[in-house]
């Protein structure tokens, strides 16, 4: 049988080492010049491979429609890909929060593992070849690229989404899809950071990386928390960043008349920069500290307690004169200070570009694809795989993961 992969990322590789295992003749077809451009960027350049979290878990670690990918999940899992690495001579190493890395710490090795395979296989890949057009005709389908036509018996669409469109991801499949009669629901940037109303303060704490912090991000219409999480975070020139960060906007884009809440500064985030500490444990650290500088400015006084670059917006928000000496401040502004600790407040104003974006939300519509297959319901013969549909997940791995396991089920 004659397979036609669309897109030579994780999903579209792996359709096609799949596709290729199971004896059919399978061409590769990839728009850019290289294989793999979007693998090669993830995990800042490391590869965050996939999570070793048991697979069921990797459905609640997908709040886009995880559900979907029951049967994907379980056809290839995490131990699987795994597997495929070490043959491959890749060995891999875990690291906190359940990451999976390949030893080396580049990306590249992950790659080379997904290339040699296609070459043992005799893959026939298609460079620099943009598809403008799938069509049925006879039964069969025809892919038109900018300067040939090939004919397959099967088809797998699997170009990603629309979020870093230098790696070639800029949503072509999803024309294609709607030309042959798919819903693709509506585009948005998910695992994205977030822009700041508070930009001045955003600015100044620029490039501060913060560890073991916890975040809450509440809708302050209803008063409900959108989400929590415990980790990293970055502060950046429009905003906020960082793990923690990217995870919640996966939520908050799903929030009711997100736009609206947005324009109305109605979405803030809540930082607690010492979670390890209660209120009063906290105030006992801070009366501790006081002591030891008690003749000091107030403005030298937490150095033991914040990074440097944090200290001057925590004077200016605490409200308390910097040229006051410590054993001057009163027990109102010392508390007023740890509720500021414990409660910093940064109200988010909008997400940053799609382009900006680690994954794409939104795709071709579940209800027109088989869970069990990755077939397509409308169009016999097609077949869909990783960024393209309707399905995302939080950071660390999990996106990955859904790329291999929609890609093998399609390919096989």
């Amino acid at each position: 049988m004659k397979v036609i992969v669309i897109g030579g990322g994780p999903a579209g590789m792996m359709s096609a080492i799949a596709a290729a295992e199971n004896g059919n003749n399978v061409i590769l077809i990839e728009k850019m010049e290289s294989l793999g451009r979007k693998l090669l960027i993830t995990g800042k350049g490391r590869c965050n491979i996939t999570s070793s979290l048991p697979i069921e878990e990797f459905i609640t670690n997908t709040p886009g429609n995880g559900q979907f990918l029951y049967s994907a999940f379980k056809n290839y899992t995490n131990q699987n890909i795994i597997e495929f690495l070490n043959k491959q001579g890749l060995k891999i190493k875990e690291e906190r929060g359940n990451r999976i890395f390949p030893i080396t710490d580049k990306s590249l090795d992950v790659l080379k593992c997904f290339k040699n395979r296609l070459k043992d296989l005799k893959v026939n890949i298609k460079y620099n070849s943009k598809v403008v057009d799938i069509i049925l005709k006879n039964n069969k389908l025809q892919v038109k690229t900018e300067n040939e036509t090939f004919e397959g018996d099967k088809v797998i669409l699997a170009t990603g989404g629309k979020s870093y469109p230098l790696t070639g991801s800029t949503g072509d499949g999803y024309k294609l899809a709607e030309k042959l009669g798919h819903t693709v629901t509506k585009i948005k940037a998910s695992l994205v950071p977030l822009e700041s109303y508070n930009k001045k303060d955003c600015q100044n704490l620029q490039g501060l990386s913060l560890k073991n912090i916890k975040i809450e991000l509440i809708n302050l219409q209803n008063n409900k928390t959108i989400y929590e999480d415990f980790g990293e975070m970055v502060f950046t020139h429009f905003g906020v960043s960082g793990p923690t960060i990217l995870s919640s906007s996966a939520h908050v884009i799903r929030e009711k008349n997100i736009d609206n809440l947005l324009k109305e500064k109605k979405i803030i985030l809540k930082i607690d920069f010492k979670p390890a500490l209660t209120e009063e444990k906290l105030d006992n650290r801070i009366l501790r500290d006081f002591e030891e500088v008690k003749n000091k400015q107030f403005k030298n006084s937490l150095d033991k307690l914040l990074p440097q670059k944090l200290i001057p917006v925590i004077i200016e928000r605490a409200n308390i004169n910097p040229n006051k000496k410590v054993n001057e401040i009163t027990k109102i502004e010392r508390k007023n200070l740890v509720k500021l600790l414990k409660n910093f407040e940064i109200y988010i104003k909008n997400f940053r570009p799609i382009e900006e974006a680690i994954i794409t939300s939104g795709g071709i519509n579940i209800k027109e694809i088989n869970p069990k297959t990755m077939e397509s319901k409308l169009v016999k013969g097609l077949y869909f795989a990783g960024e393209i549909i309707d399905v995302d997940s939080y950071t660390g791995g999990f996106n990955l993961q859904i790329a291999y396991s929609t890609g093998y089920t399609a390919g096989k």
